[in-house]
């Protein structure tokens, strides 16, 4: 188990810099299996480095893709999101986290969601444009996903514009339709949010530059 500050979803990637001798210790273990897989989960408190977290007990299981070693000992790797697991029990540390798990159920594609799914792209696409006018962006407007319709739906979660609590809250959605739905009303309400804080700064250099401060 590797807890970050991050979630990560089926289908989408992850970079990772490896430096603690706990996960470097892991990675020993991990390159002797086949497929070398790993879980992240996200962290509930606490911070990355140093250990003594606490952790969420939904995680995403994640298929190493590529390794690079570095001459101070450190280790950079791609990995990719496969399936989601639960937690059942948290295991002592030996000397990276580990824990007993089960797999989730595989979200189900229905064409009847066809319809929900343009809409969720649409929004996802819409706010990733609004975002990229104000500040640099991980993903573009017009980042390519997969024509496999379950995985381009976790792909719009893992590129949409949230914070990670939201990313989480689509992580452990039960049904393809659930997490269309939640995808569009958490992307808008961000959306508005920001919004709303834009404004919110505009008017105040407004006021900055008209000299009308309230006293």
């Amino acid at each position: 188990m590797f807890p970050l500050g991050s979630v990560l979803f089926p289908g989408m990637p992850t970079a990772l810099h490896l430096f603690e001798e706990r996960y470097l210790i892991m990675l020993s273990r991990l390159i002797e299996q086949e497929p070398p897989e790993f879980a992240i989960v996200l962290i509930e408190r606490g911070t990355e480095a140093g250990g003594g977290e606490t952790r969420f007990r939904t995680a995403t299981v994640a298929q190493i893709t590529q390794l690079q070693s570095s001459t101070d000992g450190t280790i950079d790797l791609i990995a990719e999101g496969t399936r989601r697991i639960e937690v059942d029990e948290w295991l002592p540390d030996d000397p990276h986290p580990r824990a007993r798990v089960h797999d989730l159920p595989e979200l189900e594609w229905d064409e009847s969601l066809r319809p929900l799914r343009e809409e969720a792209e649409r929004v996802v696409r819409r706010e990733l444009a609004r975002a990229s006018e104000f500040g640099n962006i991980v993903w573009s407007p017009d980042v390519m996903v997969s024509d496999d319709p379950v995985e381009a739906v976790w792909q719009l979660a893992g590129v949409a514009p949230l914070g990670q609590l939201d990313q989480f809250t689509l992580l452990r959605s039960t049904s393809m339709e659930q997490l269309l739905t939640s995808l569009i009303r958490l992307t808008t309400e961000a959306a508005e949010m920001r919004t709303a804080f834009e404004d919110d700064d505009l008017g105040r250099e407004l006021d900055e530059l008209t000299g009308d401060d309230e006293d």
